[in-house]
């Protein structure tokens, strides 16, 4: 069995900030509000490995795993896969940006299949993901369009 998730959003902000803000994997905890740390393993070219941690959950677990991820700085588009699955029997997620009306089109798509031991079903995780990634997702692109808006307030306060 295998399931598949797309969620996206749009940030009223430059590509160039969207993409650079959303790729400086070391700063993922600022970022989001799952993660409490990173830490670069290996980094070749437009490829990173790296262990994610997250905070821990409600029964006090804290869930870490080891990723890769690959930018494609021409096409605007990430390819990453879990390299440590814990329960996964695999994660792929595919990030892509788009410029649009008012701002960048930031679209995920993860596709990916539980362990048959895993605590939960796929159905479950799809829920999960879904609507974890509609909350991470709005703080991204508050996060960014309030970077996007620091040099005009910048610019404003010496003006006055």
């Amino acid at each position: 069995m295998s399931a598949t998730t797309s969620n996206s959003v749009v940030i009223a902000a430059p590509l160039d900030l969207v993409w650079d803000m959303t790729n400086d994997v070391e700063n993922w905890p600022q970022l989001f509000s799952e993660y409490a740390s990173v830490e670069i393993l290996e980094r070749e070219g437009h490829r990173v490995l790296f262990r994610l941690t997250m905070h821990p959950d409600e029964q006090g677990q804290i869930w870490s795993w080891v990723s890769q991820r690959e930018t494609d700085p021409e096409t605007r588009t990430v390819k990453a896969h879990r390299v440590e699955t814990g329960p996964f029997a695999h994660m792929n997620i595919h990030w892509a940006y788009t410029e649009v009306a008012g701002g960048v089109r930031m679209d995920w798509r993860q596709d990916f299949a539980m362990k048959p031991e895993a605590p939960v079903d796929d159905a479950w995780m799809t829920d999960n993901i879904n609507r974890n990634s509609v909350v991470q997702m709005d703080l991204i692109r508050r996060r960014v369009e309030a970077r996007a808006q620091e040099p005009l307030a910048q610019s404003k306060e010496t003006r006055a």
